[in-house]
């Protein structure tokens, strides 16, 4: 959920910025304080009516982001209605959708997994030291593939079926128009926190298959003949504590705002929303789901009763950084293509498969046989702040919304009408953004 580390910052200024993406220097794009009516007259798309809709965005982001969220909670049902308000406001036809699921995987499945993975890697060491990695090697082989179908059926299917831990959520789906929308824009309302942040939990999950890839190669090398010293082994074994610490401490609790995570994908899809041109609006969705952070269920649920189609999730928006668009399994090439090809001059868009340990909604869609996408704005900084307390409009202030809003909202239209690459001109751009602001 973030750019690469080694750039950290681009060449933006944090300020206004207009409904094509571009940024001036004139400072904070709005106030928490604004008139909730004052962009939902605008219909010109002149600078006045761009200040407006983005003040009205971090107003929104301030809103989402006062409390927790954890799924199902009040204070999740309160900023779904706040949402569900945004998006009638400006036309669209609100539902909620209501769903059940099992909490046990997205509450104890990555502990679990860590524990397990953990004993295995004991083992197979084990067999190393004692001269028998052709055992070793089979006990890797058969867990490898244990886990993988156990996995597998879980994430696809046991997060909606299993009898254990029984919970209800609601997702948000909007809709303009009476045909079904060929492209959706989502992002997930629901919040949580862990004792570790997603960074380490990553760096945890990176190691760990790095200290399994090791074991396997020493045990092919001891198949070989090879004798591998007895404290190389007892190192290795070490190295896989210290990797599986970070993913079995990652339990669920309910003490973050998350302000970026997912707060500021909330506001920046529903700000896309605003900045839709009325005509291609009828062919885009919005669905704002819950439950992503026990095991993407809100979307495993939606997309079972929904055909496949195209989907641009957003998830966690921050003040600096790049913008990143991750996927998963092949590249989606269309999508790809078309969101870059919508970037604007001084707004460099990178693409990349998505980070070991990090989850998002767009991996549930694509399981499902969509073409989706995460579309995220970030630094090395922001992964240190997810699923923490301090998650909080104190480390955020919106300056991001609105340049990913508007390459959301410019996305979504070229996909929606087929226009991919080459990019629309910048005049037909201009004339499809001021229609529309609503």
């Amino acid at each position: 959920m973030t750019g690469d580390p080694s750039n950290e910052s681009i060449n933006q200024t944090p300020g206004k910025v207009d409904v094509l993406g571009a940024v001036d220097g004139s400072g904070s794009i709005g106030s928490p304080g604004c008139d909730s009516r004052s962009a939902s007259s605008a219909v010109g798309g002149s600078a006045g009516d761009v200040a407006a809709l983005a003040a009205e965005v971090t107003a929104l982001l301030h809103d989402l982001a006062s409390s927790p969220r954890p799924a199902g909670s009040a204070a999740e049902e309160r900023a779904r209605a706040r949402c569900a308000a945004w998006l009638t406001s400006r036309g669209y036809s609100v539902a909620d959708q209501p769903f059940s699921y099992s909490a046990l995987p997205g509450r104890w499945g990555t502990p679990v997994l860590g524990v397990v993975s953990l004993l295995l890697l004991g083992a197979a060491v084990t067999t190393g030291v004692a001269g028998r990695p052709s055992a070793g090697l089979l006990l890797l082989a058969v867990a490898g593939l244990v886990l993988s179908l156990v996995g597998r059926w879980v994430v696809r299917q046991g997060i909606l079926s299993l009898p254990l831990m029984r919970c209800r959520s609601v997702n948000l789906v909007a809709t303009r128009g009476d045909r079904p929308p060929t492209v959706w824009l989502m992002a997930h309302l629901d919040s949580k926190s862990q004792p570790v942040p997603i960074a380490v939990r990553a760096a945890g999950v990176i190691g760990t298959l790095a200290v399994w890839g090791v074991t396997a190669l020493l045990l092919v090398a001891g198949v070989a003949g090879l004798r591998p010293l007895t404290e190389f082994w007892w190192s290795l074994l070490a190295a896989g504590v210290v990797c599986a610490l970070p993913i079995i401490a990652s339990t669920v609790g309910g003490e973050s705002n998350g302000a970026l995570d997912n707060a500021s994908g909330v506001a920046a899809v529903l700000g896309a929303a605003a900045l839709l041109p009325i005509r291609e609006a009828a062919s885009v969705g919005i669905v704002i789901t819950s439950a992503e952070e026990l095991g993407l269920a809100g979307a495993r649920a939606w997309s079972a009763g929904t055909a496949p189609a195209i989907a641009l999730n957003c998830d966690g928006v921050d003040d600096q950084g790049e913008i990143v668009v991750m996927y998963s399994g092949n590249r989606p090439q269309q999508i790809l293509r078309t969101v870059t090809g919508a970037a604007k001059p001084g707004e460099p868009v990178r693409t990349r498969g998505l980070v070991p340990g990090i989850l998002t909604d767009h991996v549930a869609l694509t399981a499902a046989g969509w073409s989706a996408v995460t579309v995220s704005r970030g630094t090395i900084g922001t992964l240190r702040r997810i699923h923490t307390r301090s998650d909080t409009m104190a480390q955020l202030r919106g300056d991001g919304l609105m340049a990913v809003a508007s390459l959301l909202a410019r996305s979504a239209t070229r996909l929606a009408t087929g226009v991919g690459s080459p990019a629309l001109s910048a005049d037909q751009d201009a004339a499809q953004s001021a229609e529309g602001v609503q």
